[in-house]
Parts: C-alpha cells; structure tokens; sequence
C-alpha cells in the first residue's frame, strides 16, 4: 500500500452500548473483544479482510492510500484515510465510518477493498484532536470507545458534510457519494440519511435505527445488513420497516442466520455463520452502490 444530550446523542450513545456484549447470544458481539480480535479462516480477495489479516492486506494492495487533512468549518479539521481505485474514468465517493475502535487497521482495510471495487474509499478518523493514544498504528481500543462516547453527534455530521463535499470535489471524483458504517458507525450512517440531502446511498451493518419521527427526513435508498444473534440492534428493525413503508421510503434490510454483532471483522464467529453473512453482505454492499451511485 502506497501512502503519500440531545435525541440523537441519547441514540449515539445507545450505539456504543450496543457494540458491547449483546443478551441475546453468548459471544455474538464482536466488538467487545477489540479491534484486532479475529480473521476470516481463510482469506479471500473479493471481500474485506478480516480484523487480524488487515495489515497484511493494506500491505499488499497496489491501491494508492494517502491520509488527508479535510477542512471541517470553524477552523476545524478531521484527518481522513483515502483510497483510490484503478480505474480510467471517475469513480464514486463512498465514506467509510468506523466503528467504536477508531479508524483502526481493518477500518483501513475496508476501505481498500471499496477500492478494489471501484469507488473513492473515505475513512475519516472522528477522534481526530481527542489525543487518542494509538499503539501498533492504530487507536488503543478502550481510550477510542471512551472517546467516541464523547463525541457531538452535530460535529460527527458536520464532519461527514465536509468529507463529502472534499471528497467529490477530487478531480478522479464523480459528484455522487455514499456512506457505510459499522456499529457506531452503522447508527451515523442511518442518521447521516435523515439529515443529507444530496446523499446518494447509505448501507448500515449492524447499526441502531434512528427515531421513527426522524426517518421523515431520509431521500436516500438505505440497506441494513444485521446479524440474527443481536437482539438490541435487531429491535430497531421492525418499527424503522413499517415507517419507512408508510413514508414510501426505500429501506432493504437482511437479517443473516446465526450471524452475530460485528460479524464483518469477526469473521471466523459464530461456528461459520459469520463467514457466511459476510458473503452475503458484502456483494449486496458493492451491487446497492453500484445501482445507486454509478448512474
């Protein structure tokens, strides 16, 4: 890899509560074992890497990744991991929000596989100035849950705003973007569609709903990809579908057997079920932003 208390913050703060152990499978939640916890049984190039082969597939991706300083208004600024695809025309923006672990290795890795995928891979790091301490180049997991759980859900959204707007302004850029987060980061990226119009798609992966009463504001297509065994999460489903239908709203969920809560880096959990929401997550992640945002 080359490398040049507000509703909604009562709700953020529910996310992070949920990214620990859920009651309803033991072991199902991958997050409250950290962010290097786990790997796929056996790699394989067409989805992301598990948590422990990140590094390994940052290091061999020919994919050009850079970090970036991205301007954020009130002289503010957020620091941001980029990918580029190879491709000879523009590529889409996809944003990639992390989970309650920073912009940890196997946010990174996602990323990079977004790109392999073709789109302009975003991964802005929201502990940017919170002097989070970092060990073996990525955030020491418990000083990043702690400090996610102090973060403004205002400022979060301002950030994405900002990556958003620098990212279709890239010259190989097209001026569409999407967004796609984990835990933590799935609940931002289902509030990000409430509130952003010029959003073209949102996919959250095990990531809590928003209040009924702010789906009003959401115009882009959203895909939620869930794990059986993660009841907290999967409580959000039902009410979320009926106001959506009702809203005429599109919202397309999955709910993958036997899976568990993080099942995208914990790959090798849940006696396979893991592995096997992850295949199918992932080639409906890559086909919601193709229809959506190749257009």
């Amino acid at each position: 890899m080359r490398t040049h208390l507000r509703p909604l913050a009562l709700l953020l703060l529910a996310a992070t509560a949920a990214c620990g152990p859920s009651t309803a499978s033991a072991g199902a939640a991958a997050d409250s074992d950290g962010p290097g916890s786990s790997s796929a049984p056996a790699a394989q190039a067409s989805l992301p890497a598990g948590a422990a082969d990140a590094q390994a597939r940052l290091a061999a991706s020919p994919r050009h990744g850079e970090w970036a300083m991205v301007p954020a208004g009130g002289g503010d600024s957020v620091r941001a991991w980029v990918v580029y695809p190879e491709r000879r025309d523009k590529a889409p923006v996809v944003i990639v929000v992390h989970e309650i672990f920073g912009v940890s290795h196997w946010i990174r890795a996602v990323a990079v596989q977004l790109a392999a995928d073709g789109f302009i891979a975003i991964a802005p790091d929201f502990l940017t100035g919170k002097n989070v301490p970092s060990a073996n180049g990525q955030p020491v997991a418990d000083s990043a849950v702690a400090a996610v759980r102090t973060l403004d859900p205002a400022d979060v959204q301002r950030r994405i705003d900002a990556v958003a707007r620098y990212g279709m302004a890239l010259p190989a850029a097209l001026p569409r973007y999407g967004i796609v987060g984990f835990c933590w980061g799935g609940t931002v990226s289902f509030n990000h569609a409430a509130q952003a119009p010029g959003l073209g798609a949102s996919v959250v992966y095990y990531g809590s709903s928003p209040a009924v009463d702010r789906l009003t504001g959401v115009r882009a297509p959203v895909l939620g990809l869930y794990g059986e065994n993660d009841a907290r999460v999967n409580a959000t489903i039902p009410p979320t579908d009926s106001a959506m239908r009702a809203l005429g709203k599109p919202f397309e969920h999955v709910v993958f057997p036997g899976a568990g809560h993080g099942f995208l880096r914990q790959q090798d959990g849940q006696n396979g079920a893991n592995l096997a929401a992850t295949q199918g997550a992932w080639p409906r992640t890559v086909a919601f932003f193709r229809r959506h945002l190749e257009r």
